[in-house]
């Protein structure tokens, strides 16, 4: 089964986009407008890794969600989760969804070659 993925996507950091297209249908609903990734988000990914060279996957993802929290809108997060079965308080539903933001960006990085993801060896 092909999950649904934004463009650039590759689901290798996000595994689950269900969450980001309910918030979307939320969003709409409400007026608001959809938060997406941006070109200066990838160019920020990029210069975060070139001046910090080796920058973990959580690192880099806690700073693009924390550059990206303030796009989103809590009530329509939550309202996003309840509609999968999830109750979260908003500002934990908008952190997550700030979340699958950074991880979407991280990947769209990836398809077009800004940056690689090192898996450690074991």
């Amino acid at each position: 089964m092909s999950e649904k993925r934004p463009l650039l996507a590759d689901g290798s950091v996000v595994e689950d986009y269900s969450p980001l297209y309910k918030y979307w249908e939320r969003a709409r609903e409400r007026g608001l407008e959809e938060a997406k990734i941006t070109s200066e988000d990838l160019e920020f990914a990029r210069e975060l890794v070139e001046r910090g060279g080796r920058v973990s996957l959580y690192e880099l993802i806690k700073a693009l969600a924390e550059r990206m929290l303030e796009r989103v809108d809590g009530g329509a997060a939550a309202e996003a989760y309840a509609s999968l079965g999830i109750e979260l308080p908003e500002e934990l539903a908008r952190k997550r969804i700030a979340e699958i933001l950074a991880g979407w960006a991280v990947e769209a990085c990836q398809t077009l070659n800004m940056l690689s993801i090192r898996k450690r060896r074991s």
